[in-house]
């Protein structure tokens, strides 16, 4: 297990995780980056009696959408801090039968259907030109250590889904949602991508918890409503914050 979650852990807090109120503060850090400027300070905290960072994806208070948010220059700052491992939660929509509101999933696979968003740091001619392997976009032993850590806090999580990332920041209609499941879509997201391809462009374990917030358009009558999914968040990060504290009790 240890092997598998070393040191250096970041958490990459999203909808709902703007903050880690349990994370006892040791320093703050605002970084410059070849790429611009993170979403917010890189919070150096410990949690559960280990050391990690914190960053809020969305900022701190939460006011970057999605299609909007400087994923290169996040993932450039963990990696400049030393990160080895990120921890990614993100609030998702259910789609398949199992993804019910207020559960956390753990994905193995995801489909990227959002555009305009810039992909990789190999760019440039700086740099030749680079192909990374992405068969498992997300780290198979961070995931298995993740897993691990629901089983000892007697968290009912679903491990393994494919995370359908879209541009945001709407939410999706209903023949979208169908597409998707006929993809083979489980949960739909708007940030997953590329922040996954990124780190591993530099060589950073990537995994993610995906809380669902509420089901994708169409799986239930009606509307989306923002109290559903807070309401449905509530419940959702609270299990997540108690899955990150089990990891980090483990490593």
């Amino acid at each position: 297990m240890i092997d598998a979650c070393p040191a250096k852990l970041a958490i990459i807090g999203g909808t709902g995780l703007t903050q880690l109120k349990e994370l006892k503060l040791i320093k703050r850090e605002t970084l410059t980056t070849p790429y611009g400027a993170p979403s917010a300070e890189f919070i150096t905290g410990e949690l559960a009696g280990k050391e990690v960072i914190f960053l809020a994806r969305h900022g701190n208070p939460h006011t970057i959408p999605p299609h909007k948010i400087n994923y290169r220059a996040n993932i450039w700052g963990l990696k400049q801090l030393g990160v080895e491992n990120i921890v990614a939660v993100a609030a998702v929509g259910g789609i398949s039968s199992a993804m019910i509101p207020a559960h956390i999933a753990i994905p193995d696979q995801l489909i990227d259907y959002s555009y305009g968003r810039t992909q990789t740091f190999f760019e440039t001619d700086d740099y030749p030109v680079t192909h990374i392997d992405f068969t498992f976009p997300y780290h198979p032993p961070l995931r298995a250590v993740l897993c691990a850590a629901a089983e000892q806090a007697q968290l009912a999580i679903t491990p393994k889904g494919t995370y359908g990332c879209t541009q945001g920041p709407r939410l999706e209609t209903i023949a979208e949602i169908a597409r998707m499941e006929q993809d083979g879509c489980d949960l739909v997201g708007m940030t997953g991508m590329p922040e996954a391809a990124l780190a591993k462009e530099l060589g950073i374990h990537y995994a993610s918890i995906s809380v669902i917030a509420n089901w994708a358009a169409g799986k239930t009558d009606g509307e989306i409503t923002m109290t559903e999914i807070e309401q449905n968040l509530h419940v959702g990060m609270a299990n997540a914050m108690k899955l990150l504290q089990t990891l980090l009790r483990m490593a």
